[in-house]
């Protein structure tokens, strides 16, 4: 078990994260999706993992999570941003709020907006889990859930740009095969921000024009929750 391991979804083509401690063999995990939760769980059981914190970057629009589940399976703690008004969450996170694990494992909560208005992204051992805030070679769409591109703008070039150019980047999403990629190649070559003004920048996203997402009407009602909903007709 890598102290960084990261599972794909292929359905949403998203990313979950799962952080452990090698001493104490703490854990932490980002943004899991309600289809894997027993893959999750065989994981954590085979691994002997104490899952301590369970963390999502925002209220997803194309899966649901299954993050209440994992913690009512493994008594870890859920913890979300504060303006994402995910209520059953044990604890809602402020920017640059900080948690621990293991043996003095540290996170960072950062807010992020602009994806959604209560996207965060979170630091960790010279990783930043960006969720859809960035991506690379891209960002997060910003036509929903509050989304504004002048504050996504803001939150790529002012606070994640702001980090050391060796920082690995952990994104929620990739649909081109990528795994990772850093702060210094986004700053440089990201086709959406990379030296673009806010004016650029406004005029890209607006002409991108996606459609629906396929699951939001279900998976934001859903995520919350936590994905604790009923599946019951």
């Amino acid at each position: 078990m890598k102290a960084l391991t990261q599972l794909f979804d292929n359905t949403s083509s998203t990313f979950t994260y799962l952080l452990v401690d090698e001493k104490t063999k703490e854990g932490v995990m980002i943004d899991p999706v309600d289809t894997h939760l027993n893959d999750y769980l065989n994981i954590i059981n085979n691994n002997n993992i104490k899952l301590k914190y369970v963390l999502e970057t925002h209220a997803h629009a194309d899966h649901i999570t299954s993050a209440g589940n994992l913690c009512k399976s493994t008594g870890a703690i859920a913890a979300t941003p504060i303006h994402c008004n995910i209520s059953p969450a044990d604890i809602h996170l402020e920017n640059n709020q900080v948690i621990e694990f293991g043996y003095k494992q540290v996170i960072k909560a950062l807010h992020t907006p602009g994806h959604t208005e209560g996207s965060m992204s979170f630091f960790w051992s010279a990783h930043l889990f960006t969720g859809d805030t960035l991506l690379i070679n891209g960002c997060g769409r910003t036509d929903f859930q509050g989304g504004d591109t002048e504050s996504l703008y803001r939150s790529i070039t002012q606070i994640l740009f702001g980090f050391p150019e060796a920082t690995i980047i952990c994104p929620g999403h990739d649909y081109h095969g990528n795994m990772f990629s850093t702060i210094g190649y986004e700053k440089n070559n990201n086709a959406r921000i990379a030296n673009r003004s806010l004016k650029d920048f406004t005029d890209i996203m607006n002409r991108l024009k996606l459609p629906k997402p396929s699951m939001i009407d279900k998976a934001i009602p859903a995520n919350l929750k936590l994905g604790l909903v009923s599946h019951a007709a």
